[in-house]
């Protein structure tokens, strides 16, 4: 396979992976505001066990190339990279959201949450936030066995452990699915170009792991452990077939867009979608929870592609590159760098 058919279908896969990140959250609020559920709800449903060990997963495939750089290095650009998008994100959206804390806790209780955040993953940031951490962690056991590092990995997600801690429940149900991309990538790739290559036994593999896996999600058994573990990989697996069949035909170019802008729209896809959620239920002009849902997920995802190149350039550039007083390096590099 060459370089740009790898990034090609790379691109896909993290274009449909944000895509379903933003769909979830889009219509499980929508949902909540209209007090039903509609024919979105499904496919959020669906898909569950993959959509964020798919996003994990892609994202670990980078992560062994930065692990042994050294230690300015891989602090600039795996931890300090990320912290600068959280803090600054982080306090974007509290500027949305604070006057609501105020009135429900007082001041005090908002300094609380904003101040917890720095500890523990806000709202729709946790993604941003675990990043870092999960990078730390790979560099920190690089030289243990790998098989020892994944086999506790694995433990943790089956566990499924929760303790009311975003970081820590969070931590232990995906470290297994970053660490493993970062384990796998010749693996995926060769075998990703095998998936391009019988494109009928493809569609076939992926027909019958839609079945299953709709048959898991509607018993209730997708979620349980040992089976969440299976579901997620396999369904990681099929989000990159799925991804080379899209880019081995060319289709679908605003997935592949989004795909090269997904730290772009997870960052800014929340108050979109919070304001055009609110608009359509108080117009009321559209009723159904599905169509609801499906108008607010297309805003979210649009609006923050939108915004990046209308900053582009500009003296918001900030918002999504990270200017050179941010960084430990020197290095005249580009700045907004992918989920890697």
């Amino acid at each position: 396979m060459t370089h740009s058919a790898r990034i090609d279908w790379i691109d896909y896969a993290k274009g449909v992976s944000i895509i379903l990140v933003v769909m979830m959250h889009s219509t499980l609020s929508s949902e909540e505001a209209l007090g039903a559920a509609g024919w979105m709800h499904p496919v959020v449903e669906f898909a569950k066990p993959f959509r964020i060990p798919a996003f994990f997963l892609i994202a670990g495939l980078f992560a062994a190339r930065g692990l042994d750089k050294d230690w300015r290095t891989f602090l600039d650009r795996k931890i300090l990279h990320f912290a600068y998008f959280y803090v600054l994100w982080l306090t974007i959206q509290f500027a949305f959201r604070g006057p609501v804390y105020v009135a429900q806790g007082g001041v005090l209780e908002a300094m609380r949450i904003y101040l917890t955040a720095f500890i523990d993953p806000f709202g729709t940031l946790w993604f941003i936030y675990l990043l870092p951490v999960f990078f730390l962690v790979a560099r920190l056991t690089r030289r243990l066995p790998p098989a020892l590092v994944l086999t506790a990995a694995a433990a943790l997600e089956t566990a499924h452990i929760h303790t009311g801690w975003t970081l820590i429940d969070e931590f232990a149900a995906r470290f297994v699915f970053f660490y493993a991309g970062t384990l796998s990538g010749r693996f995926i790739v060769t075998h990703a170009e095998w998936f391009r290559s019988r494109a009928l036994i493809t569609w076939a593999g992926l027909a019958a792991w839609a079945l299953v896996t709709a048959a898991l999600v509607k018993a209730g058994l997708s979620t349980t452990p040992g089976i969440s573990l299976a579901c997620g990989f396999a369904g990681a697996a099929a989000v990159i077939a799925i991804s080379v069949l899209l880019a081995r035909f060319d289709l679908i170019g605003f997935v592949r867009l989004c795909g090269q802008n997904s730290i772009v729209i997870y960052l800014a896809f929340f108050l979109p979608m919070v304001v055009t959620r609110i608009a359509l239920v108080k117009a009321g002009i559209i009723t159904d929870p599905g169509t609801v849902a499906f108008l607010v997920t297309s805003v979210a995802v649009t609006t923050p592609l939108v915004l990046h190149w209308l900053v582009r350039g500009t003296a918001l550039n900030f918002l999504f590159e990270r200017p050179a007083r941010f960084r430990l390096s020197e290095r005249k590099h580009a700045t907004l760098q992918p989920a890697e």
